[in-house]
């Protein structure tokens, strides 16, 4: 098992075999570690491309989105919608082409899961691709690609190279008469390009900004066609699904929640790194026992749930499970999978501001709140920084992050930049009003005083 995967450890709790691995609770990361696993010969050899040959010869398209519906799949790119759902609103009957557009831009600070699935096992996540393609009647994919990741791009470049050869891909894949298509487009290097509308603009050569919805994506989306957009994670989990059944693979899962997810955890954590967990797993058991918690002598302060765009959570929600509507219930959301971690010795002013100056500086500009407000309360936390806050700046920010959220932006980064400053300030407001009413940081006089 490589370094940058780490699964949880123990044995397996359920007894389930076949051609994705050997008996554990690990789905998509059951081979992981795998000497050749990147390779067509070494994928098949292990029961690669057999779920696609499944899927085309012995399922109706029908049935195959009945299964990803019985499984419970959601997505796992951030708003996590149900897949089988998505899969389903794609019309049917419609004369002209569909498309499969795969989000692997992967811009969410504290994310990095996508890449280590593509650079891991790239085959698992092209056949996920083309069994959802034949799910909905596309013959075209498409692979929106973070524009930084060369290594997997080059991955997945030699991985379709090998379908083209063996004949997987072309006019007639596995010799069934349903022509096959994947190409890769890289992305231009914007984090608005991780909103679906936005990275249909940029996939068609246009500037990346949001459009106004609807008409959504399934009805009109790449060059006005009927598009199924899903992320990458959440497609490399059809292979298992339709080689096991979906019933089989929502017995996976604590509670309500159902199958398994990749988390990265980055921040004060000793052993950073992304794991797969059954999901209903508590943050605890995440960051505390997987990640080994905060470095020594530090104190386990707030963490990211899902990426920087969900709300912060404080300690106490440590006890809180990583199903999708207990984060939601907990004020937060699961987002990306992305856990960043922060100890005791972070303000969190501070850490605020940080993030605003991200959102502030990754604004497309199309929606007035978020290209005005983004600035706006960026001179507000330099001015508070600076020693220059008072009761004037508490109001702002309040004033700022409500005119951010509850839909008053074209896409969720302006909700993003507003979930920065109203979580920060509903679980950390001493601090705010340390900085603003005080012009002192307790924080920093800890720090100080115990390095002097």
């Amino acid at each position: 098992m490589p370094d940058n995967v780490r699964p949880q450890s123990g044995d397996s709790r359920r007894d389930l075999r076949g051609s994705y691995g050997p008996a554990r609770h690990h789905l998509l990361t059951s081979l992981f570690g795998i000497e050749g696993l990147h390779t067509l010969s070494v994928y098949r050899d292990r029961g690669g491309y057999s779920s696609l040959r499944k899927a085309m010869f012995e399922m109706a398209p029908e049935d195959i989105t009945a299964e990803v519906k019985a499984s419970g799949l959601r997505g796992r790119g951030g708003a996590g919608f149900p897949t089988g759902t998505k899969w389903g609103f794609i019309p049917k009957g419609v004369p002209g082409p569909k498309y499969v557009v795969v989000n692997g831009d992967e811009a969410e600070p504290g994310t990095t899961k996508d890449r280590y699935i593509m650079e891991n096992s790239p085959h698992m996540l092209l056949e996920g691709i083309l069994i959802a393609c034949y799910a909905i009647g596309a013959h075209q994919a498409w692979i929106y690609l973070r524009g930084e990741y060369d290594g997997p791009f080059g991955m997945l470049m030699a991985a379709i190279a090998e379908l083209r050869a063996e004949g997987i891909l072309g006019d007639r894949p596995l010799e069934r008469d349903y022509p096959l298509d994947i190409q890769i487009y890289r992305g231009h290097g914007a984090y608005i390009c991780g909103e679906e509308t936005a990275l249909l603009e940029s996939l068609e050569g246009k500037r990346a900004q949001p459009r106004a919805r609807p008409p959504f994506p399934a009805v009109k989306g790449a060059w006005g066609r009927p598009t199924l957009i899903n992320n990458v994670e959440t497609l490399s989990n059809v292979p298992w699904i339709v080689a096991h059944g979906g019933a089989e693979y929502a017995k996976f899962g604590l509670g309500t929640a159902k199958g398994t997810r990749l988390v990265s955890v980055s921040g004060n954590v000793q052993n950073p790194g992304v794991f797969e967990i059954e999901l209903g797993t508590s943050f605890r058991e995440v960051i505390m026992e997987m990640a080994g918690g905060p470095p020594p002598g530090r104190r386990m302060k707030a963490f990211w749930p899902g990426g920087c765009s969900a709300p912060v959570l404080p300690e106490w929600g440590l006890d809180v499970s990583t199903d999708l509507d207990e984060v939601a219930r907990a004020g937060s959301m699961a987002g990306s999978g992305g856990v960043i971690v922060m100890d005791d010795s972070h303000c969190m002013v501070r850490a605020a501001r940080r993030l605003l100056q991200f959102y502030a500086h990754e604004s497309c500009g199309k929606c007035t709140p978020c290209r005005v407000g983004g600035n706006w309360a960026l001179r507000t936390y330099d001015r508070v920084l600076e020693g220059q806050g008072s009761e004037v700046e508490l109001g702002t920010f309040d004033a700022i992050q409500e005119s951010l959220q509850n839909g008053r932006c074209l896409c969720a980064l302006g909700d993003s930049a507003g979930f920065v400053i109203a979580s920060t300030m509903k679980h950390f407001r001493s601090e705010y009003e340390e900085h603003c009413l005080e012009h002192r940081c307790s924080v920093e006089e800890q720090v100080v005083a115990a390095s002097a």
